[in-house]
This record gives C-alpha cells, sequence and structure tokens, in this order.
C-alpha cells in the first residue's frame, strides 16, 4: 500500500481472497463468516495497517460505539476521579467517550444533553442538577440507555449508581459525637429541592414526614444524615449551626463559616458536605488564626488528595469516586449491549477515613 491512502475494505478483501462483503462482516463484527475465512481477513487487516471507518460502521450497525457523560463540573477533583473511571471501562471495552459540563445549572445540562444526542452518542452517563423535574433526562431516556451518577431523579426508572449518604453522613457525625461534641456546625451549599428551607426541612423531620431520599440532593441528605447521628444520641439540632452557602462556591462558603467561628457560643467541630465547602472552611479557620484540631474539630465529606498533605491531615467520608464511574460505565455498556433487566439501583459503601483532625473532648470516652 502506497504511504498516502489508507487501506480499504476492498484492500483487505483481496488480500485476503474474500468478497468485500464477507471482508466487511469480519471487520464490522456481525453476520456469519467461517473461521478459515475469518483468520484470513484479520491477517490481511494487520498486514495493510487497516483501520475501520467508524462512520460506515455507524450506518450498518446504529451504533457509534461511543458514550457521553455530563459532569456538574468537571473542574471539580470528585468528578476527576468519577471520569477517570468511565474513561478506565471505556478504553477497556473500545468505546469512545464525549465529555460535557452542566455547571450546575439546569440549562446547560439540557444542552449538554442534546449536543450528545446530536453527536449520536450509544448511550449516556448524567449527574442530575434536577432531582425533581428533568423532564429532559426523561425524554433521553426514551431515546438511549441512561445512567444516573451520584444523584437520582425521583420517578425516572434508569439504572443509577451512588452512595448511601445518609448513612455516610450520619457516620462522620456519630464520629465527632462519639468524641463529646455537642456543638457541630454543618457547612453545604443546601442549593436545590426544598424551596421551603432548613426550618421548614427540621420541622418536617422532626414531624414525622420525612423526605423521601431519593427526591433530595445530596447535601440535603447528607443533612438528614447530620440531623439522624443528633437524633441518635440525643441531641437537639441547633438551626443557627446550619450554614446553608445556596451555591457550589468555596467564595460563597467562607462567610458563611467565618459566621459560624465568629459566634459567642462557636461549634466546636465541623461537619462539611462535600469537597469545595471542606476548602472553604480550612480557608475560614486559618482566617482566624485558630488550629485543628485544638481549637475546632474537622471532618469532611469527600476524601481529597490535599486532604491526606496538609498537618493534621483532615478526617473524611471517602467515596469510592473511580469505582462509582467504572459501575456507570459499565452498567451502561451492558444496556447498550442489549441487557434487559428491572432498573439497578447500585449503592457503594462510603469508608471513614481519620487522620487527626478530631480531638475529644473533656469528658468523652
Amino acid at each position: 500500500m502506497s504511504g498516502t491512502r489508507k487501506a480499504t475494505i476492498t484492500d483487505v478483501a483481496r488480500l485476503a481472497g474474500v468478497s468485500t462483503a464477507t471482508a466487511g462482516r469480519v471487520l464490522g463484527g456481525y453476520g456469519y463468516s467461517s473461521s478459515e475465512k475469518r483468520e484470513k481477513v484479520l491477517k490481511a487487516a494487520e498486514e495493510l495497517g487497516y483501520r475501520p471507518n467508524q462512520l460506515a460502521r455507524s450506518l450498518i450497525t446504529g451504533r457509534t460505539r461511543t458514550i457521553g457523560f455530563v459532569a456538574g463540573d468537571i473542574q471539580s477533583p470528585f468528578y476527576a476521579k468519577i471520569l477517570r473511571g468511565v474513561s478506565d471501562v471505556a478504553g477497556d471495552r473500545d468505546f469512545g467517550l464525549l465529555i460535557t459540563n452542566s455547571d450546575e445549572t439546569v440549562a446547560e445540562e439540557m444542552h449538554a444533553v442534546r449536543l450528545l444526542h446530536e453527536k449520536q452518542v450509544d448511550g449516556m452517563v448524567v449527574s442530575p442538577c434536577d432531582t425533581l423535574g428533568a423532564d429532559h433526562l426523561r425524554a433521553a431516556a426514551e431515546a438511549m440507555p441512561l445512567v444516573l451518577i451520584d444523584r437520582e431523579v425521583a420517578g425516572l426508572d434508569v439504572d443509577t449508581v451512588g452512595v448511601d449518604n445518609v448513612g455516610a453522613a450520619r457516620g462522620g457525625v456519630a464520629r465527632l459525637i462519639a468524641a463529646g461534641h455537642r456543638r457541630i456546625g454543618m457547612v453545604a451549599e443546601l442549593l436545590a429541592g426544598q424551596p421551603d428551607g432548613i426550618a421548614a426541612f427540621l420541622d418536617a423531620v422532626r414531624g414525622g414526614t420525612r423526605p423521601d431520599p431519593v427526591a433530595l440532593y445530596p447535601s440535603w441528605q447528607r443533612l438528614l444524615g447530620y440531623i439522624d447521628a443528633h437524633d441518635a444520641a440525643g441531641i437537639a439540632v441547633d438551626p443557627g449551626l446550619i450554614a446553608q452557602v445556596g451555591s457550589y462556591s468555596a467564595e460563597a462558603a467562607e462567610p458563611q463559616v467565618l459566621r459560624l467561628l465568629d459566634a459567642p457560643e462557636r461549634p466546636t467541630a465541623l461537619f462539611t458536605a462535600d469537597g469545595v465547602m471542606t476548602a472553604a472552611t480550612m480557608a475560614a479557620i486559618g482566617a482566624r488564626g485558630l488550629s485543628i484540631p485544638q481549637d475546632i474539630s474537622l471532618v469532611g465529606f469527600d476524601d481529597l488528595d490535599w486532604m491526606s498533605f496538609v498537618s493534621p491531615g483532615i478526617d473524611a467520608v471517602a467515596q469510592p469516586r473511580r469505582q462509582l464511574g467504572k459501575a456507570a460505565a459499565n452498567m451502561l455498556i451492558e444496556r447498550i449491549e442489549g441487557l434487559e433487566v428491572a432498573p439497578r439501583r447500585l449503592k457503594l459503601a462510603a469508608r471513614q477515613v481519620q487522620r487527626g483532625s478530631v480531638r475529644k473532648q473533656d469528658g468523652a470516652g
């Protein structure tokens, strides 16, 4: 073959001594061909350096062997590890990967989903911004396989993968309570899904109308775990200790943390709902010249790399982020390849990581 022209199926068929149709079936992975002809075609393709035309293959098979991913914030270390897991599986199973970003807004998420659909991906993994409406995701699920990661959408029966946010947060706060802390602040964006605010949310839980976690954004699920840990220990929840940031932003979170630290009776410990909130909390603690854990204890949800580099290291509730990505990609590709089972709801276990950022209070066991 000339170095200026790519090998074609016709070239492969001619060298293998078979028809173009037979070569196409072997190289396209469809239809039947004898093992003898298959071996000849593959040997000829290797000798010629043949690379399949994916566009032509997609016209025959109806598939592009491409999956899409819609991340909430592609800059976040949380999504970076998830994306690595998705990419690992896609590469191993010979799928391409298109990555888009929603910036945690429904409008951008709708644009990303539409773009991926136009690119004719075979399926999507989405971390949804809206856990209640999400009509665009309901429509997408009618058109192609869809897997939701980290968050769910109420009433949308598709495969989902995440962690038990309520239980994991309950465990993290329970560690602080076991260390003798009774005034535990919580820092969370608490952005979506509960328009009536924290007071109404607390009243609903106390009144016995416990919200369905599936319909809650992760930070609200983690607040539910925070409340559960207090209830289990017989400690009243003080709404004034809950900092509702209102956006997924360290800049917006830091003033809220400073409000807690400047209170006449400041909390003895803080529980942060994600890595961004933890970074903002660290900045606020430093701005007030306080030391961890001597002046204040800290447990953060999500275990990011820097938490083990600072001194002392930061105690964390660690999500298996890479495994979440791998699980979501595998579930999606199984659906693309024809798996027909009831929608699966996979919950991976979170780990409680201890590094020395929690100090026992006087009198604690």
